[in-house]
Order: structure tokens, then sequence, then C-alpha cells
């Protein structure tokens, strides 16, 4: 069994992975929209919005994201989050975890 919590006053981190356990997906965090965008090349994320509202921009399309939404953004596709609520804060899965597959925009 594994349990973590997150840190709320780092803006986003990770809970566990393969670099860690042998959990063979990539479970994170986030409770602001960092703006760094970027693209995977081998990897899907998996975007699960616990509370609060962000904007997301995907393939320079703007999606608005409330609690309960999820967003699968594919290998490729150039991805940020740009605004977000205070209350904001959203899970993300990497799968097939790739290490050094984030590519910088």
């Amino acid at each position: 069994m594994i349990h973590q919590t997150p840190d709320r006053q780092v803006a986003k981190g990770w809970f566990v992975g393969p670099w860690n356990s042998g959990v063979p997906v990539a479970v994170g965090y986030a409770n602001a929209g960092v703006n760094e965008p970027h693209h995977h090349a081998q990897m899907f994320e998996i975007y699960l919005v616990a509370s609060g509202t962000s904007t997301a921009v995907v393939n320079q399309q703007s999606i608005q994201l409330q609690p309960g939404d999820m967003l699968v953004v594919e290998p490729g596709e150039p991805h940020t989050f740009t605004h977000n609520s205070e209350d904001y804060y959203h899970f993300v899965i990497q799968t097939p975890f790739a290490p050094g597959d984030k590519i910088n925009d």
C-alpha cells in the first residue's frame, strides 16, 4: 500500500510512479494552473479536476475545466494551463510512463 498527502504549498508535484515504486504509471497533482507549454512524444496525460476551475490550452484551443471534468491530452498535443481559481486542484496520470518525455514548446 502507498499513501501520500500533497503539500498544498507546492503548486504541483508527484505522488507515485516507477521512480519510487512498482506502480507503472505516474500519478501527480497541481493546485495551480502552471503555465508551462509542452508536449509529450509518447505519453498520454489524463487530468481529473477535483475542485475549482482552470483554463487548459490544448492545440491552441482553450478548454474551461470544472470539478468532475476529465481531460485526456494525447502524445504530440501541445498543452498548458493558463488560469485557475484559488481553490483549483487536479490529479494527473501519465501513461505509458516514459522518463524524460516532456518537451518544452
